[in-house]
């Protein structure tokens, strides 16, 4: 899988140290201290909860059976897009956006649940969105030189330690791994969606279209996604990053922003015989000139400790 959509902890960086990564998200893994230091402050949580909605926004689909997968020229076979398939699927409910930085505080806030980011101290970053100072001293994935590893970036801090959400509370919660996902999800009595209700959802109810809204992805000439104009990486014709979880329209379904904006993790493995989580829907560092991901079929993995600045989760519940 191409490093440029979903780096992993276990991909080599420049000059880094060897270190150990934990299997999942335990306290006990590295020194309190440093979950601690990495601790958003009290303030900045009470700040971003009162933004946060008192209740999910769920929509009910009744399921059924769809074309899964791609074969188009724009897929990319490698990554199991394909063959397209019928696949059933049961009625469940989705939600509407992604979570929200605001709603991830009030979990915080409640459970004091710290990421796996805080817990080890650093996360990846994009190093368009670095100070030059910043993008200097971080590690650099080999594979891909445009992710840095950087010191003090988690979700409330998502471009390092002079950063900040204040700004951010209506924007998908970033720096979130799969077990980070998992645990927020626990707590609201929710889960993650499988990869046939994420696509089942993002598709709209229409059949075999790359894009939640049809074959043309920008009508008109005008974007209905977040993803990387102008030039990948060094030259951005606009600013670079997420967006709030409502901007662009939704989908006949309802639901914002399936595509662009940040990747989101699915349950299950990327393969069957594969460790590595998967991830959906392209974010705001795809561009077509390398990355055609921003696609209801398109998928990449990394592993389930592994947190990135473009990467985060949408809920979904069932319905009996």
């Amino acid at each position: 899988m191409a490093s440029c959509c979903a780096s992993s902890r276990s991909e080599p960086s420049e000059a880094l140290p060897p270190r150990t990564e934990p299997s999942r998200p335990d306290s006990s893994v590295v020194p309190s201290s440093v979950a601690e230091a990495y601790a958003p402050d009290a303030r900045l949580l009470a700040d971003l909860v009162v933004r946060a909605p008192q209740s999910l926004t769920m929509v009910g689909l009744a399921g059924g059976s769809f074309r899964m997968g791609s074969e188009d020229p724009l897929a990319y076979p490698a990554d199991g897009e394909g063959p397209v398939r019928d696949v059933e699927v049961p009625a469940f409910a989705i939600a509407a956006t992604t979570v929200t930085v605001a709603e991830f505080a009030a979990f915080v806030q409640a459970t004091g649940h710290r990421t796996v980011a805080e817990r080890l101290g650093d996360s990846l970053v994009f190093a368009g969105l670095l100070t030059p100072e910043l993008r200097a001293r971080s590690t650099a994935v080999v594979a891909a030189p445009w992710w840095r590893q950087v010191r003090g970036a988690c979700w409330h801090r998502p471009e390092g330690p002079e950063s900040s959400v204040e700004d951010r509370a209506d924007h998908p919660v970033t720096h979130i791994s799969r077990l980070d996902a998992e645990a927020y999800a626990s707590w609201v009595g929710a889960r993650l969606p499988s990869e046939a209700e994420w696509e089942f959802a993002a598709r709209g109810g229409l059949d075999q279209q790359p894009y939640p809204w049809g074959a043309v992805r920008e009508p008109g000439g005008r974007p209905r996604m977040k993803t990387f104009q102008g030039v990948f990486p060094d030259s951005p014709a606009e600013a670079v990053g997420t967006v709030p979880v409502t901007a662009y329209s939704p989908n006949a379904y309802g639901l914002h922003n399936m595509t662009g904006n940040v990747w989101e993790w699915a349950a299950g493995p990327f393969r069957p015989d594969d460790e590595r989580g998967v991830l959906r829907g392209g974010s705001y560092m795809c561009h077509e000139s390398y990355c055609r991901r921003y696609r209801t079929s398109a998928r990449t993995a990394t592993t389930p400790d592994t947190s990135l600045g473009h990467a985060g989760f949408r809920l979904v519940v069932d319905v009996t």
